[in-house]
């Protein structure tokens, strides 16, 4: 938690992200992820300062328990003074005891935000779902939160003046914003409405314009005239010779000419599956993972 502190910003744990996204339709499935249409809903998470500080924080975790649909599990909700924003020990449950920073008890419309990272740390380690390392399992878990339809509430967590700063969660401003612009093109949902920090929503612009991004990329159709002119100078390399050049920069290869007929893989710019297909022309391609049908030009 940063807490008065610098912020991290850009994308630096980009790739781990991406990763993330992957691994959630690998293990959950298309169908699965699907259930997961609506957002959690601000009124169901509110949190005033008259509203008792323990009922309240049990009934915003029984909340997020029934959005991740986790309807045996019980979260035993606490506080205590602590460096983290929150911990939650991963026993075989049903009861799982989850612990709060102080500083909620004062900032109880960020309880919600905790909780969902919390929440979905059970809810992982229940699919048996994890990433090698503490780093990159975090990340994990708050991409995991944000594409599932409760990390709204993380970014919105996140303040930052001349003055002071507070940002929960291991993703910066904008790759929270990037996973949410994801999960707003899967859903049509626009999470913009409900945020009440401008950082927020600003952090959630410079996300969508990455995640756009990604859908223009080449040899998908909607790609900038300057991506096709370096996809072209690369293809003609890859098919002058048995061995395809170096492409550093771009998210694209090729097979190498000797092994049959030139073909391209390019990450699914839903999930970031990679897919091949051949080198021909015009191309419809189906991402066998999360189903989206691309327009390609190969």
């Amino acid at each position: 938690m940063a807490n008065g502190g610098p912020v991290e910003h850009g994308y630096p744990h980009l790739d781990t992200v991406r990763a993330a996204i992957t691994a959630l339709y690998k293990r959950l499935t298309y169908d699965t992820i699907r259930t997961f249409e609506t957002s959690v809903m601000p009124v169901d998470v509110a949190f005033s300062d008259q509203d008792d500080l323990h009922l309240g924080a049990q009934r915003v975790a029984r909340e997020l328990v029934r959005h991740y649909r986790l309807p045996d599990a019980r979260m035993i909700v606490s506080f205590r003074e602590m460096t983290h924003a929150a911990n939650v020990e991963l026993a075989a449950g049903p009861e799982y005891f989850v612990e709060l920073n102080d500083r909620f008890r004062t900032h109880r419309q960020d309880i919600g935000a905790a909780l969902a990272h919390e929440v979905m740390h059970v809810y992982l380690h229940r699919l048996d779902l994890s990433f090698p390392g503490t780093r990159d399992n975090e990340i994990l878990t708050d991409t995991a939160t944000t594409y599932l339809g409760a990390g709204w509430l993380l970014l919105d967590a996140y303040r930052e003046d001349g003055a002071s700063s507070q940002k929960l969660g291991y993703l910066t401003p904008e790759e929270f914003g990037y996973v949410l612009a994801k999960r707003a093109l899967l859903f049509g949902e626009d999470p913009a409405i409900w945020f009440t920090s401008p950082q927020a929503y600003t952090a959630y612009t410079k996300g969508m314009a990455q995640a756009r991004h990604d859908a223009q990329q080449p040899p998908l159709t909607a790609a900038g005239w300057a991506g096709r002119r370096r996809y072209a100078k690369d293809r003609r390399y890859a098919q002058d010779h048995s061995t395809p050049g170096p492409h550093p920069g771009v998210p694209y290869s090729f097979t190498p000419a000797d092994r049959g007929p030139l073909r391209v893989s390019f990450p699914c710019p839903t999930c970031h599956q990679r897919i091949r297909v051949p080198v021909r022309g015009r191309v419809r391609a189906r991402c066998g993972l999360c189903r989206t049908v691309l327009e390609c030009d190969t």
